[in-house]
């Protein structure tokens, strides 16, 4: 997501009445988008959609299925919003969240910033390394009096800011924030592995 810009909600929530609960506590913060079955939610689901909130028990297409196939196009969060209990077959299943229904305001709030939160630290983790990366072969290639440069200690700086906007965003952060956002960066890894 692009900062500045309004984080897009993909609601797939088969009641309407729950449905609509769920787009009014969210679209004064968010644009939101709602499908009513598993269908409709991968035709309507594309690249602009930050997270998705996702019932298991869906017309058309179940939600597993809905998830699966959110996942082979895109890794945004998805949050399972259910009234189906968590089992071990959530194990084998691609989710960023799982949360019980009924929900509170609230709950859905916090779930949706909690991994907003998440992909902006990830984000911002990468690029930390990557400038640092860069200081370093700076540092290691030039004198002291050749890093004496104002692009040298602008660069410096924005480090320093990102630093301390991590360490922000970490102290928010609960134990299975932490869980997921190493999990993100090893799927990032295998991903994108580094060629020598």
């Amino acid at each position: 997501m692009a900062p500045g810009t309004r984080a897009h909600v993909l609601i797939v929530e088969d009641r309407p009445e729950i449905a609509r609960l769920y787009e009014s506590w969210l679209s004064e913060d968010y644009d939101v988008s709602v499908s009513h079955d598993g269908d409709d939610a991968v035709d309507t689901f594309d690249q602009s959609v930050d997270v998705v909130v996702l019932d298991r028990r869906l017309p058309g297409r179940p939600g597993d299925e809905v998830l699966q196939a959110i996942r082979d196009v895109s890794d945004c969060s998805v949050a399972m919003a259910t009234a189906v209990e968590p089992d071990f077959d959530i194990l084998e299943m691609g989710f960023d969240e799982y949360v019980v229904k009924p929900l509170t305001r609230g709950e859905l709030i916090g779930t949706i910033e909690r991994l907003l939160a998440r992909d902006n630290y990830a984000d911002s983790l990468q690029r930390y390394f990557a400038l640092v990366a860069k200081r370093s072969v700076l540092e290691e290639h030039k004198s002291s009096a050749e890093l004496d440069d104002d692009r040298y200690r602008e660069f410096s700086e924005q480090i320093d800011d990102l630093e301390a906007d991590l360490e922000h965003c970490v102290d928010r952060f609960e134990h299975r924030d932490f869980e997921a956002l190493f999990r993100s960066l090893d799927d990032t890894e295998e991903a994108d592995p580094i060629l020598e």
